[in-house]
């Protein structure tokens, strides 16, 4: 697993000119130990789908077949978590641990689900992942790939030195990044920015491919960011690719795909998750403390603001053309709903102006979501209906519609469990 800083399983970047642009996205931190009495992240048992996983091996219910190299267990294990091909992204940008066996010719590829996020490189020992638990938050594994008779993944402790910090909001958690072209690549630190739904379009996937069939003209993505003649120079366009298949041998891999659909789902996900969790974990030392006198608690209403502004698109960095991936992922992704009595889901994506046609992220179904404690949740679902029903005036909202507003309202009405009962429709 990774020991660079700023390394993420979604993949990795490095500028030095940009630092500060990690920052600017959001200062609050999860600022107490992972080892809280509250959460215990290292010394608790889970439940987690990749623990589950492994049971079912154990028990002979599952078998993850061993595929002739390189791909090795990854069909299996892709087709055992629900994660479809079609969400592969593809990063060439060389500062994993597993840097040897990546270049722009042999990318790291990055499939994912809502929870689970799996990166294979062609010719490595082992296969990475992270799980999102629903109280633990995020946690890293990874499995050897050689033929076993009953394959387990191992938990990787070690992957915290860079998967717990600021960029993750203080939790064990994820974050993509973006680099700007390095005349070299003897920078042992990835210093670049994190990005999320936040970042402009033309700062985004330094070091990754992007393909699609309508993709924007100005992004970091399809250009080499090692060994290039000038560092931190941007091209004025960005190389079009339809597929990879004209930038590098993609006969080893599920796909020839790196989707923009794929890549821009994943930036909103990846915050999205650590935003949970940090809260999830504040409400529990706020809930476990409050009986101790001169107990200083987690500031949760604050936390619960920032989940929600994140959660309504609030801060979307607008897309400047339409956009329309090169895979089936598009598709497989709004086809999973849950879907109201008119088939509207939160997970319809919109790609003219914006990620999502119902700016709502469609992770509320998650358990992470649903495992905060009743007092959190409580206080999410208050600033939501404070938003969705027209009470918050500020000029930050504007961008929600009345018609956004009460398509996402009715939505949750009838497909969200749980929700309070003053969810009812809206009219201003």
């Amino acid at each position: 697993m990774s020991r660079v800083p700023g390394r993420a399983i979604a993949g990795l970047a490095a500028s030095v000119s940009f630092v500060v642009v990690v920052w600017a996205q959001g200062t609050g931190v999860f600022r107490l130990s992972r080892d809280h009495e509250a959460i215990e992240y290292s010394t608790r048992p889970t439940r987690n789908a990749i623990v589950r996983l492994n049971e079912r091996v154990a028990k002979s219910e599952l078998q993850l077949t061993f595929d002739a190299p390189p791909r090795g267990y990854l069909l299996p294990v892709l087709k055992a978590l629900d994660i479809p091909s079609s969400s592969q992204t593809l990063v060439f940008s060389e500062n994993s641990l597993q840097r040897a066996h990546i270049s722009k010719a042999t990318p790291r590829a990055i499939y994912f689900n809502d929870i689970v996020a799996v990166a294979w490189s062609k010719g490595a020992d082992t296969m990475e992942a992270t799980v999102l638990d629903a109280t633990q938050g995020v946690q890293f594994y990874s499995i050897a790939q050689k033929p076993q008779q009953k394959p387990q993944f191992v938990r990787r402790t070690e992957c915290l030195e860079c998967h717990l910090a600021s960029q993750t909001s203080g939790v064990p958690g994820l974050f993509a990044m973006s680099q700007l072209p390095l005349s070299d690549n003897q920078n042992e630190y990835a210093q670049g920015w994190a990005t999320d739904h936040r970042t402009p379009i033309e700062d985004r996937w330094g070091g990754w491919y992007v393909t699609g069939t309508q993709v924007p003209a100005r992004h970091l993505g399809n250009v080499p960011v090692v060994h290039v003649p000038r560092s931190y120079v941007r091209a004025d366009v960005a190389p079009k690719l339809a597929t990879g298949t004209s930038a590098f041998d993609a006969s080893a891999y599920l796909t020839p795909h790196s989707d923009i659909v794929a890549l821009l789902v994943l930036n909103h996900q990846v915050h999205m998750t650590n935003l949970l969790t940090r809260l999830g974990w504040e409400a529990r030392v706020a809930q476990h403390e409050a009986s101790r006198a001169g107990a200083k608690l987690p500031d949760v209403r604050q936390t619960v603001r920032e989940v929600v502004d994140y959660m309504l698109f609030v801060d979307e960095a607008a897309l400047p053309s339409g956009v329309r991936g090169s895979s089936a992922f598009a598709q497989e992704f709004s086809s999973k709903g849950p879907r109201d009595s008119k088939g509207r889901s939160l997970r319809e994506l919109g790609l003219t102006r914006r990620l999502l046609r119902y700016p709502c992220s469609y992770m509320i179904y998650t358990e992470t979501f649903d495992a905060l404690p009743p007092a959190a949740k409580g206080y999410v679902y208050e600033r939501l209906w404070e938003v969705l029903s027209g009470k918050e005036t500020d000029k930050a909202y504007a961008g929600l519609s009345l018609a956004d507003r009460g398509a996402i309202v009715e939505i949750l009405h009838q497909t969200k469990s749980g929700l309070p009962a003053y969810f009812q429709p809206i009219s201003r």
